[in-house]
């Protein structure tokens, strides 16, 4: 793993309406990287990946994407940069096949523009070819061969996770955002998430920032971790080093009482 930093938040602040939500998150990915971002609900995970994904603006700090500050950049500028995330629910077209739901994650390498793509030759023709035979790659890299052609709302909800993963794969990005990707997976496709992250990983040399709440595929899968608790950063470290610190176990199972 190269130990070049590829993203890097410092100091960050979100609030809203007054509410505090991010309180002085500051860490570093590393270039390559699988790095979980955990803690109890509530605690500012997903806040932080829409911080770096453009959805939400912080309302201090700074955000460097390799050197570049990316810190109030909007979505789709942030998207064009090279950054691509899932959601916790898998928030497909639900209408559209799976082939065409991976194909609008290439709407940011579309390069023509509304009167050439008007008419299927030249430039735009090559254009879309390649656009096919990208998410066709993406399909088969994910197992998604057999459910190609099916509606994104006749799927079971894991196989919609791993749809929405394939999306974001799509964009080619550099970095990935995962946000709780085995939610409400049972643990064969969970398995099948494992193996894709992992491959994703080694084959791709992909950096990924990842929130989850399965304690048992952080121990296994990542690098490092971080811990938020109401919005502050509580622990950072080794999985087996964080997971075992008393003060992480405390955020999520509360102090034991005392028996009278």
């Amino acid at each position: 793993m190269d130990k070049s930093v590829h993203l890097s938040l410092q100091h960050i602040n979100f609030s809203v309406g007054g509410l505090s939500i991010l309180n002085d998150v500051s860490f570093e990915v590393f270039q390559g990287e699988l790095f979980a971002l955990i803690g109890p609900n509530g605690a500012g995970k997903t806040s932080a990946l829409n911080c770096v994904s453009g959805i939400y603006h912080s309302t201090g700090g700074q955000i460097l994407y390799g050197g570049l500050d990316i810190t109030g950049a909007r979505a789709h500028e942030v998207a064009e940069a090279g950054i691509a995330r899932t959601f916790q629910h898998a928030e497909l077209f639900r209408h559209m096949t799976v082939l065409d739901n991976l194909l609008v994650g290439r709407h940011v390498k579309i390069r023509g523009g509304i009167l050439s793509n008007g008419f299927f030759w030249g430039t735009t023709m090559r254009e879309e070819i390649e656009h096919r035979k990208k998410v066709e790659e993406v399909i088969d890299f994910l197992e998604l061969g057999r459910h190609r052609k099916r509606r994104a709302s006749d799927l079971p909800y894991g196989i919609q996770k791993i749809v929405g993963l394939g999306r974001a794969l799509a964009t080619e990005p550099r970095i990935l955002l995962l946000d709780e990707p085995s939610a409400g997976m049972n643990r064969q496709e969970k398995e099948d998430l494992a193996r894709f992250m992992l491959r994703i990983k080694h084959e791709m040399g992909m950096t990924m920032i990842w929130v989850e709440h399965d304690m048992q595929l952080v121990g296994d899968l990542a690098d490092r971790v971080v811990v938020l608790n109401f919005g502050t950063r509580i622990a950072e470290g080794k999985p087996e080093d964080v997971l075992s610190d008393p003060l992480v176990i405390q955020s999520y199972l509360g102090t034991k009482s005392e028996s009278i």
